[in-house]
């Protein structure tokens, strides 16, 4: 938890008013989302009970388990739940456009990606097992199953790898999406439950928020978001009503039984599912900051480069990462965390306010401004215009230090000096870049003096330090040898799901 976002928490409680903590929106939000709100059965590990899913609010798409417990059942309910998750991803990689760039892997991009919205993060993680599940199933051998399923395993993988990403939005919790831009006056733990996000952000007409706050603890009245059931639910309903269709006589019988059972489930379903849509139109209706679309491109990007893997035959995701893989994936992790955390400070005044009350970014006014300076670089003279800041914000930056101006697309300058005044810091400034070609500046490249200026440490470009990674076959002893080839093989079924 930040400065800022703590500050908002406590205003957000003393006010009883949700708090902004960014100006725009820095998730996209598609103009076709999938929504999907799942319910597991308690006392199991992501045993799926039902799950309601679909891109119409009005019209969601309801699948419910007869018996949650047994392995076919299961098969038979990611068998239906592929059927309404496959087509969309299809439809959206099937229509493409050409792309200018120099690496012919990428010169064709999805116009559309999917993006399926889950209550909060307990739906990533159930998307995540699901997918863990069922994309070792084979269509031959004892433990045959349709095709389907073994797709829908490797595709909700891939959405569950991606989710953990900071600048991804192919898989998101809905509360999480919330809380970037608001902040109520609960805590984390409250902020988890979807309905009492939104009791602080769109109470119904007439209540106070606080009423609504209250309201939305009842499980009665607002049923958990899922994936967990409440308890007293299940003692009271769910468990008599597993057991009546278990002993079900006839199929006439276990037909009542379990329209009674869809029934009850999708009065505990329907409050969140309408409630993620409230959220995906509150969220839509904010603007989205600058970068946004083209964070989505590389998004677009990566889905396309994904289907394309997929339709070659691709296998699926290995159960475990080798070495090599898992120190790729932590380095993308980090390279796509920092280049996020500075594309939205850029974007957003809030979010880099956060920075300046960490000494990271500091903002003040040119005092002094020498746009013609040159300094003798290897070969020739080259333009280093001097820029001189004072500023009343806490400056824990130093001397030599890189520094980058957002207002003139991220500019370079080092900190060549830093001096405490009596009232805040002077820092003198170096400009090292994008000023132009010729040997003069390009007007407005250099800040005038009376301009106000923020300086940060953030860069919108991460650099990654120079490393070859070793390949498959020379990965050493010491981090497991190199692995074999993923060759899924009919004993990947046996995997227990429970």
């Amino acid at each position: 938890m930040t400065v800022m976002s703590s500050l908002a928490r406590v205003l957000a409680a003393g006010s009883k008013t949700p708090q902004r903590v960014t100006l725009y929106r820095h998730l996209h939000v598609s103009e076709q989302p999938i929504v999907m709100v799942p319910i597991i059965l308690a006392g199991e590990t992501n045993a799926p009970l039902a799950v309601m899913v679909g891109s119409d609010p009005g019209q969601p798409e309801v699948i419910v388990t007869r018996q949650p417990r047994e392995r076919a059942e299961r098969l038979r309910f990611a068998e239906r739940l592929a059927g309404h998750l496959l087509f969309p991803i299809a439809s959206m990689a099937a229509t493409t456009q050409r792309v200018d760039t120099r690496r012919p892997e990428l010169s064709v991009r999805a116009t559309q990606a999917p993006q399926v919205w889950v209550p909060n993060p307990a739906g990533v993680d159930y998307v995540r097992l699901l997918g863990r599940m069922t994309r070792f199933r084979s269509s031959e051998g004892p433990w045959a199953v349709a095709p389907s399923v073994r797709q829908l395993g490797i595709w909700l993988t891939w959405l569950a790898e991606q989710a953990e990403f900071a600048d991804s939005c192919v898989l998101v919790p809905a509360t999480r999406a919330l809380s970037a831009v608001w902040a109520t006056g609960q805590s984390d733990v409250e902020d988890g439950n979807l309905a009492a996000v939104m009791a602080w952000l769109a109470p119904p007409p007439g209540m106070a928020i606080i009423d609504a706050a209250r309201r939305a603890e009842d499980p009665a009245v607002c049923p958990p978001a899922g994936p967990a059931t409440d308890p007293t639910f299940d003692r009271l309903f769910l468990q008599p009503t597993l057991r009546d269709l278990a002993s079900a006589a006839t199929e006439l019988a276990r037909r009542q039984v379990l329209h009674r059972l869809t029934g009850m489930l999708v009065e505990q379903m329907r409050p969140t599912w309408d409630l993620v849509w409230q959220a995906i139109d509150l969220l839509g209706a904010e603007p989205p900051a600058a970068r946004v679309a083209r964070r989505w491109e590389r998004q677009r990007d990566r889905f396309t480069a994904f289907h394309h893997y997929v339709s070659d035959g691709g296998y699926p995701q290995a159960k475990r990462d080798n070495a090599v893989r898992g120190a790729q994936r932590l380095a993308e992790m980090e390279q796509r965390l920092a280049s996020f955390d500075a594309e939205r400070a850029y974007d957003d005044p809030l979010v880099l306010a956060d920075y300046r009350l960490a000494g990271e970014a500091f903002a003040g006014e040119v005092v002094a401004s020498d746009p013609h300076r040159r300094v003798r670089g290897a070969q020739r003279s080259v333009t280093r215009p001097l820029v001189t800041v004072t500023t009343t914000d806490p400056v824990r930056l130093d001397v030599g230090q890189q520094v980058h101006d957002p207002s003139r697309n991220g500019q370079r300058a080092l900190i060549t000096s830093l001096d405490e005044a009596t009232d805040g810091w002077i820092v003198e400034l170096e400009l090292q870049d994008k000023m132009g070609r010729g040997r003069a500046p390009e007007p407005g490249s250099v800040p005038a003096v009376g301009d106000e200026v923020v300086y940060t440490a953030l860069a919108d470009t991460f650099v990654r330090r120079g490393r070859a990674w070793p390949a498959r076959e020379n990965i050493p002893w010491t981090h497991g040898g190199p692995p074999p080839e993923p060759v899924p093989v009919p004993e990947d079924a046996v995997e227990d799901w429970s």
